[in-house]
């Protein structure tokens, strides 16, 4: 696992954001685990946060790859920001960012985008939390349709709980298939499994060892 990932692990752990215990899930499920990246609201952590999605960006995508990044309202918002600061101090990177207003003004700048006025030869990356149904994605997609049309090139998250949507598939899966955006997580749920299989890293944060056997049961049942 590459170091960024494993500091990210350890970043959601220690800020409260990923929590393990009983959750139940706007599915229905019962989930031993719960990421709540709204626990990441201080000027530290949301400037960590772009600098981990600044890293998975550059280790998975080519300069040429994207010209704008697009946080959809509202938790994007911040993460785009944060995500466009990051590149440039961290990599260099000067890039655009923009996003949407969830009513268009009638006044003044008007419309329902702000920051960047895109046009469809904008290559976006897109930046949101967890995706679960992918309805920010889809209501993005219909909103830049009639907003400039750039094309959304890749999705980056923060976490893939890699989990069944209603059928075999993740919701992830089911839009790569129907729209071609490639996704990119920081880190994915097997790789959370596997920093806490070390035992040294699972007692720094006090998570006891029977909870990667309940996450892996819970996996074999809603994985994929």
């Amino acid at each position: 696992m590459k170091p960024y990932k494993k500091e990210f692990i350890s970043f959601l752990l220690k800020s409260g954001a990923l929590k393990f215990g009983t959750f139940t899930l706007k599915s229905g499920r019962i989930s031993p685990y719960f990421l709540n990246t709204g626990m990441l609201h201080t000027g530290m952590s949301i400037n960590r946060l772009g600098n981990f999605y600044a890293s998975a960006i550059v280790d998975n995508l080519k300069r040429e790859d994207y010209t704008a990044v697009f946080g959809p309202a509202y938790k994007g918002i911040p993460l785009a920001i944060a995500t466009a600061s990051s590149l440039f101090t961290a990599h260099g990177i000067d890039i655009d960012y923009a996003f949407n207003r969830k009513e268009a003004k009638d006044h003044g700048d008007k419309g329902l985008i702000v920051g960047k006025e895109l046009n469809s030869s904008d290559k976006l990356l897109l930046v949101d939390d967890v995706i679960t149904a992918g309805t920010a994605v889809r209501e993005s997609l219909d909103i830049l349709k009639n907003n400039g049309n750039p094309r959304i090139n890749a999705v980056i998250i923060s976490v893939d709980r890699m989990e069944k949507g209603t059928g075999e598939t993740s919701a992830i899966q089911e839009l790569n298939t129907s729209t071609g955006i490639s996704f990119y997580p920081i880190a994915t749920i097997v790789d959370i499994i596997e920093y806490l299989k070390d035992d040294s890293l699972r007692k720094e944060h006090s998570i006891d060892e029977d909870m990667i056997r309940q996450m892996e049961d819970y996996r074999s049942t809603y994985g994929v």
